[in-house]
């Protein structure tokens, strides 16, 4: 007599209502994954990003190597030896572009991560403790909401001089609050879920709660704005380049390429504005899209089925 409480169950009827078969299940991640490799604007963006960082990081070594000047190779059109033409100081624009590259996302992804550490553990801790805490720490952040940052920005680089790390630790100061809103948001739906209160009931404190379960669940909002972060970072050292509070020499952006290169635009030296604004555009409109493709795949509510 064939005992039914231990009997395996037939090939045939372990199979999907479909006829598919049940394949493993697939982890937050992997779906997440699978979910940005089917966007093809996010590989795009992907593959323009990465191409801008070995651009900026082994294309001098590739190139000509150290940036150099030749005062007898001045405002020299696009041609050999040349690709992208000379600025007014004899420098190789191409060669520009890289090294000048280089601060622009060194800035830009330094700053995002400040303000993403600072801003989440912000959030964090607002969202978790509620009542009077949680309002008054939001109104801190409301407060700094209403300084444009840029002008603080502007002020801090005329009196102390302005420098990669320096640039980056006041923007990254600056650009927390969005992302402690965000968090904050997130560990207030958080925190009523069974997990959290199981957690609680277990003693964890606070430092816990946000290490092993609020923070990690957040993780998507966070890399979600860290990407949108950046490209804000990279338009406001470009326009403090191109304001002439850039980076001192020999530092230098690409704002601050913009701004030598925009007064002889009228002349006819089109290659001296034009190549650094197209990478710009390219390095800012790559991250908005790996953002937006982020957010799509790591919100479940706005996957594809």
């Amino acid at each position: 007599m064939t005992n039914l409480g231990t009997s395996p169950i037939p090939p045939e009827l372990a199979r999907a209502p479909e006829g598919g078969e049940i394949g493993p299940i697939q982890s937050g991640w992997r779906l997440a994954a699978r979910e940005f490799a089917q966007n093809r604007l996010a590989v795009v963006g992907l593959v323009v990003l990465v191409f801008f960082v070995v651009f900026c990081y082994l294309g001098p070594f590739v190139y000509h190597g150290p940036l150099s000047s030749n005062l007898n190779s001045t405002n020299l059109p696009p041609g050999a030896g040349h690709p992208l033409g000379t600025d007014n100081q004899g420098f190789d624009v191409l060669e520009e572009l890289m090294v000048g590259g280089r601060a622009a996302l060194e800035i830009g992804f330094l700053s995002a991560v400040i303000g993403m550490v600072w801003g989440a553990i912000w959030g964090a801790i607002s969202g978790l403790a509620g009542g009077l805490l949680d309002g008054f720490l939001m109104r801190i952040v409301d407060v700094l909401l209403s300084i444009p940052f840029l002008f603080v920005v502007l002020i801090v680089a005329v009196r102390y001089g302005a420098s990669v790390l320096g640039l980056s630790i006041i923007i990254g100061i600056f650009t927390w609050q969005v992302p402690a809103r965000l968090v904050r948001g997130e560990v207030l739906t958080l925190r009523v879920r069974d997990f959290v209160s199981a957690a609680r009931a277990a003693g964890s404190g606070w430092i816990r709660l946000m290490n092993r379960h609020l923070l990690p669940n957040s993780l998507g909002v966070i890399i979600v704005t860290a990407t949108f972060s950046v490209a804000d970072a990279i338009l406001a050292v470009a326009t403090l380049g191109f304001l002439g509070f850039g980076l001192q020499y020999p530092t230098f952006d690409w704002g601050d390429m913009l701004n030598n290169g925009i007064t002889y635009l009228q002349d006819g030296y089109w290659w001296q504005v034009y190549p650094v604004g197209i990478a710009i555009i390219a390095v800012v409109m790559a991250c908005n899209l790996l953002g937006d493709a982020l957010r799509d795949a790591l919100d479940v509510r706005l996957r594809r089925r």
